[in-house]
């Protein structure tokens, strides 16, 4: 794994070294305290000290096991002649964590950045996986720019019900539904409450946590293969030993963030999420982290990429299986591999190699769970050929600065639809309006949701699949066209355009909206317009007036006043960039 053509740092050249090699009051200081602790002066003294940046937590039982696994890592780093010291960082447990995770990514990549910054550390192993650590903590990793290798928290095993492959989140959408119904029985549905998620780790379908993690490997910031191992195998915690012994390299290699990640790194990322029919969440997300390494990366470029590169992961939502037979096929690097001619193989990884180096003799033998790029999940038609593919993004009067939809999980027959609106102003509403028998709306009809977006929600919480009104379920319909400025999970389905942008709360188009009027979308053209005159639209905007917003303090307020808009990622305007930042002074 030897980084060739960098010249090693020597020891003096450590950060560390800043805190702990002077022989004035504050060197003193910072060692006298470090041996407070019961440590003896030569354990950390004359080492790259490595930061196990933890995002563990009682509350997020995705990551459950993370505190075994940054033992692993301190083994790994202790045996490599560095020294690990864990530090605890906000753990953003998708499920948990109100209103949405997606409100604190940005203070996640704060915490991690600063972190880095303020302690003596000289490299980091960041530990996540649930939908928003992933991004966070590479955010603030790219900022910071010390060497850093990403440990995928992993997902959790497999369960089957009736003879199904049950998987999280995909499955208590689906089985919801019919409860709701009477369908399934309520002991039938306490029974499958104990049962769906068997183990700690991330979601078992391809949802936004192991889109996530596989686009952190695609971008070369975790080892070859990790992003798929379970999360209670045996592998993930010889994985995470191989993490700490590989950070304390790539501190003496210097091989930091910003000389690994690139733009070809993220168009490769972009051609992994495509591959896999990844979660829309992605498309948030990954202008957020490129633009954290000074890197343009647009709504647009994504849909190119999307166009070229098919779903060959035969996964939920999109398709039938799960992450754990998925890591028995080969995992992300049977993946690359399969689609290599979209790739920039020379792009180099965490390990000091290049990914083509690293995916090379990475093969699967498992054809139903990882398709032939000619053979694809979901091929379109003469009248659809747009149906199979992962990510498409729309522009039109509604969303001129995009929105996006995910055709692999959506309806083929929905993807070009004209139909009535039906409009909501809250989630609240729209809920409480689901199980009204005389709910004016048939299956022809265009739910609408509105603040829902980054300031709207605030948040832009995973409202985005909106549900199905109950008297419709029961007549058998189970997919509707629905429209929102919020998101969707990665685990869900369904015909669900998400992300509008800019969203209702800002004044965007969708503010305008109103319940009877006539929206027409077309995936082929790319397009989502409301046939309302421009006339009355003007009209429309003149009486418009912005939300009131209960937040007049705290993060929240900080958010809605930073937050850009989801086409941009949704960073604050002031964490966005690469230029330097200095260290800090030490008196």
């Amino acid at each position: 794994m030897a980084n060739e053509g960098t010249s090693r740092k020597t020891l003096d050249q450590l950060r560390s070294q800043r805190w702990f090699a002077s022989d004035d009051i504050r060197g003193f200081a910072h060692r006298q305290r470090m041996q407070q602790q019961g440590l003896a002066r030569e354990e950390f003294m004359g080492r790259p000290v490595i930061g196990i940046i933890n995002t563990w937590s009682e509350l997020s039982p995705c990551h459950a096991h993370l505190r075994e696994r940054a033992e692993a890592v301190k083994r790994g780093v202790l045996q490599a002649g560095g020294y690990p010291l864990e530090l605890p960082a906000l753990s953003l447990g998708e499920v948990m964590v109100k209103p949405t995770t997606m409100i604190y990514r940005n203070l996640l990549a704060i915490e991690t950045e600063e972190l880095l910054r303020s302690l003596p550390l000289d490299g980091a192993v960041l530990m996540g996986g649930c939908d928003k650590t992933t991004p966070g903590l590479i955010m603030g990793a790219l900022s910071m720019d010390i060497p850093a290798i990403f440990l995928p928290a992993g997902p959790m095993l497999n369960d089957r019900y009736k003879g199904q492959a049950v998987g999280a989140g995909t499955h208590t959408k689906k089985f919801f539904a019919e409860y709701s119904i009477g369908n399934i029985g309520k002991t039938e549905w306490i029974d499958l409450e104990a049962r769906m998620t068997r183990t700690p780790g991330t979601c078992n379908t391809m949802g936004t946590a192991s889109t996530m993690t596989a686009i952190a490997e695609a971008l070369g910031l975790t080892l070859p293969g990790a992003m798929s191992i379970p999360a209670v195998d045996a592998e993930h915690s010889r994985m995470a030993w191989r993490c700490g012994e590989r950070a304390v390299a790539m501190v003496w290699e210097d091989l930091r963030p910003s000389r690994i990640v690139t733009k070809a790194s993220f168009t490769n990322a972009v051609a992994a999420y495509m591959a896999l029919g990844g979660s829309t969440n992605a498309a948030v997300h990954l202008p957020a982290m490129a633009g954290r390494a000074g890197i343009a990366l647009s709504l647009d470029e994504l849909d190119a990429i999307a166009r070229e590169v098919p779903v060959i992961a035969n996964l939920y939502p999109s398709g039938e299986k799960l992450m754990e037979d998925f890591h028995y096929a080969g995992g992300l690097p049977a993946v690359l591999n399969k689609i290599a001619p979209h790739l920039d193989l020379s792009a180099r990884t965490v390990t000091g190699r290049t990914l083509g180096e690293d995916i090379a003799g990475r093969a699967t033998d498992d054809h139903q769970t990882i398709l032939d790029p000619e053979t694809p999940l979901r091929k379109g038609d003469a009248d659809c050929p747009e149906a199979g593919i992962a990510l498409a993004v729309l522009r039109g009067n509604l969303c001129p600065d995009g929105a996006v939809i995910k055709p692999s999980a959506a309806s083929p027959a929905l993807l070009r639809h004209t139909g009535r609106a039906l409009v909501f102003d809250s989630n609240a509403e729209m809920l409480a309006a689901m199980a009204d028998p005389g709910l004016d709306c048939d299956e022809s009809t265009v739910l609408v949701l509105r603040n829902g977006g980054p300031v709207g929600g605030p948040g832009m919480p995973e409202w985005g699949n909106l549900p199905i009104p109950k008297k419709l379920l029961q007549r058998g319909v189970r997919d509707m066209l629905r429209i929102s400025d919020a998101r969707m999970s990665g685990t869900h389905y369904g015909t669900c355009i998400l992300h509008v942008s800019p969203e209702s709360a800002v004044g965007g188009p969708l503010a305008l909206v109103r319940t009877g009027d006539t929206i027409r979308f077309d995936i082929g053209e790319r397009r989502l317009d409301m046939l309302v005159g421009e006339e009355e639209l003007a009209e429309r905007r003149k009486a418009w007036t912005p939300p009131a917003q209960d937040y007049v303090r705290g993060y929240t307020k900080i958010f809605q006043r930073e937050v850009t808009q989801a086409h941009l990622g949704c960073d604050f305007a002031s964490l966005a960039g690469n230029a330097p930042t200095p260290e800090p002074p030490i008196y």
